[in-house]
Formats: C-alpha cells, sequence, structure tokens
C-alpha cells in the first residue's frame, strides 16, 4: 500500500498512542492484523438462518423534515425531524443523541416505534464528523461544542414545548456538556433524560481505549496524537478498508454481548463505525480523554432520569451508570442481560419497554 511515510515513534507513551488509535472504539478495529482464518470465521458467523433482522430496512427511517444547521465552527449539522401522527397534549419532543464512531441510526428501532406509535415529535441528528454532517475544518472536537450544537439542534428545530433528551454512549456525554452549559433548561424545558451506556467521568476501569490510556500518559502523547491525524488519516482509512473482516470481528467482540449476536446488526454496526473516517476519530480523542462532568449531573436532580447499560458492556462498564445512579438516586435504572454497549439495538424490545414507560412519567402517554 502506498501513502506518506510516517516515522515510526521510538518513545514507549508514542507507541501506546499509536496502540491506542489502532484501538479506539470499534471504529479503528480494521488496523489489527489479519489472520488466516478471518474469512472463514466470519462467514461462519454470518450464516444465522433465524437473523430476526436480516432482512430488516436500515437506514431507511421515514422524516418529515431535514435540516442543514451551520454551526459557528463551520460544521453543518444534519437533523432529521419526525412528525406526530396522533399528537397528545404535553407529549414531549424527543431528542435522540448518538454516541462515538456512530450515527442517528443507532436509534433506529427506537426511533421506528415511536413513529409507529405516532404520539411524539422526534429530532435526530448526526454529531460533528458523523454521518451525514461536516467535518470541522481544523482543530480537535470538543464536548462542550456538542453540547452548544444540541442547543442549536433544539433552538431550530424544537424552540418551545417539553423535552425529553436521550443520549447514547458520547451522546450521553454530550447531554451532560449541555447540562453544564444550560442547566436552566432542565425543569423548564427539559423534563426527563435517557441515559444509554455512558459516564459522566472516565474512570480508571474504562475500557474506552484510547482515553483510558491517554489520560494516563498525558500530554505529550495528546501532541503525537495530533501528528498522526495531520499525516496518518488517510493511510489509516486505506488500511481499515482493506481489512473489513477483521473490523467485523473486533464490532462482534466489543460492540454486542450476547454470545450470538444478530449478524446484521453487527454489520450494521460495523458500517456506521467504517463511515467515521480516521481523522475525525483522532480529532474526537483529547475530550473524550477529560471528560468528567459529574458535577453537571445536578441540573438533573429534579426531573426525571433513566438510565441503562447492558450488563458486558466492555466500552463504558456497569461501573459508569453505578456512579451515575449513585449521584441521581431518583434515577431509574435498568441493566440488560447478556447486552454489550449498543444495548438500544441488541436488546430493541427491553430497551423500547424501558423507554416508553419512561416517557409515561414525563407528562405523555406512550400506549
Amino acid at each position: 500500500m502506498s501513502g506518506p511515510r510516517i516515522p515510526f515513534p521510538r518513545s514507549g507513551h508514542a507507541r501506546a498512542a499509536v496502540g491506542a488509535l489502532a484501538a479506539v472504539g470499534v471504529a479503528a478495529a480494521g488496523l489489527a492484523a489479519g489472520v488466516a482464518t478471518e474469512r472463514a470465521l466470519v462467514r461462519r458467523f454470518k450464516t444465522d438462518p433465524t437473523d430476526r433482522y436480516a432482512d430488516e430496512p436500515f437506514d431507511e427511517q421515514r422524516y418529515d423534515q431535514a435540516v442543514k444547521l451551520e454551526m459557528p465552527d463551520g460544521t453543518d449539522i444534519h437533523v432529521e425531524v419526525v412528525e406526530p401522527t396522533r399528537p397528545r397534549p404535553g407529549n414531549p419532543t424527543v431528542v435522540l443523541v448518538h454516541g462515538f464512531c456512530l450515527d442517528m441510526g443507532t436509534f433506529h428501532f427506537q426511533r421506528k416505534l415511536l413513529a409507529e406509535r405516532g404520539e411524539h415529535r422526534i429530532v435526530a441528528y448526526d454529531q460533528p464528523g458523523h454521518g451525514r454532517s461536516g467535518r470541522l475544518e481544523t482543530g480537535e472536537y470538543d464536548l462542550t461544542a456538542l453540547g452548544r450544537t444540541l442547543r442549536a439542534v433544539i433552538d431550530r428545530t424544537a424552540p418551545e414545548g417539553p423535552l425529553v433528551l436521550v443520549g447514547h454512549s458520547m451522546g450521553g456525554m454530550t447531554i451532560m456538556a449541555f447540562a453544564e452549559l444550560f442547566p436552566e433548561m432542565f425543569g423548564d424545558r427539559v423534563i426527563g433524560t435517557v441515559l444509554m451506556a455512558t459516564s459522566g467521568g472516565l474512570l480508571a476501569e474504562t475500557k474506552l481505549v484510547a482515553p483510558a490510556l491517554l489520560g494516563r500518559v498525558g500530554a505529550p502523547v495528546l501532541h503525537m496524537v495530533g501528528n498522526v491525524t495531520r499525516y496518518g488519516g488517510p493511510v489509516i482509512d486505506r488500511a481499515r478498508r482493506s481489512t473489513t473482516n477483521v473490523a467485523w470481528l473486533l464490532t462482534r467482540r466489543y460492540g454486542f454481548g450476547t454470545a450470538r449476536p444478530s449478524p446484521a446488526l453487527v454489520s450494521y454496526v460495523e458500517t456506521m463505525n467504517s463511515r467515521t473516517s480516521a481523522d475525525t476519530v483522532t480529532r474526537y480523542l483529547r475530550t473524550l480523554a477529560t471528560h468528567s462532568r459529574f458535577p453537571a449531573l445536578a441540573a438533573l436532580a429534579d426531573t426525571p432520569v433513566l438510565v441503562i447499560v447492558g450488563d458486558k458492556d466492555m466500552i463504558t462498564p456497569v461501573v459508569h451508570s453505578e456512579e451515575i445512579v449513585r449521584r441521581l438516586p431518583h434515577a431509574g435504572f435498568v441493566k440488560i442481560h447478556d447486552s454489550g454497549h449498543v444495548v438500544m439495538l441488541e436488546h430493541a424490545d427491553e430497551v423500547n419497554d424501558a423507554l416508553t414507560g419512561f416517557l409515561e412519567t414525563c407528562g405523555g402517554a406512550a400506549s
């Protein structure tokens, strides 16, 4: 494979950071070295005549309005709005905020259910650098900026009326950054919050590989990461595309908790991962590494909160959700058996039951 020559870093910290880039989230999994049996394994795992999602039309969700929202930093944010077909007074607008290396399709089954019920307005958007949203021209991504992006989405698409915010992984962190910036929105506009497979601060137990590593080795590595981002992104992307079987296997291993997850779901998640460029991945590292917003949770103390996590989540393990619940003792807590990080896809029925039940406590019926 041709491409720019990158000097191999000599320091142990630098070598560790390069390893982190290969492991961050599930998105960079394709950098792992291929093995002779990878294709056979993928073929075997994908051969499942009982796969209930084999014919699921992913990425074909209905919407009534598509909005391109231009942010001050130059990124264009892709937003989709689904209007209720059976609106009920007092029912909140549901805002869906996805996680790192994914896109709004993460909430495929939740959006599908709510649209079929037709009782809630739905707002979904792709985070900067993800899905159909634009990328930063220069600099790094920042969780505070993501909180401001969420505010801009709300101001443009749901400027009045009650809201329920639903965030998965980095999406939950985005909601915490939003709460830190705009605590007055909670109780007034935001009448409920759902936090799925997320963290208030990346503790030592985290398996969100690069942030945990970078938090330990410090600033010199972050500087080196910036150079890898500038010079190595296209090379990394080509490597990922050339090792898609490895990426699929690692997505199955680290994204899911069930022993035999749906091959169609694994492929769907791996596709979302692969659409997130290496440039985007590396430019998010610093903000994820330094995320610590437990004090921001105080803004949620007087409104309903639901915390959902899979008991086999290897990205943001259960301890992170338990810490959120410890700080918000009024929160509902749903721990889903045999589920990994993409809990709302892997165990959609259980998550949907919990979500619709929660909406009933937030001023609007979901039946």
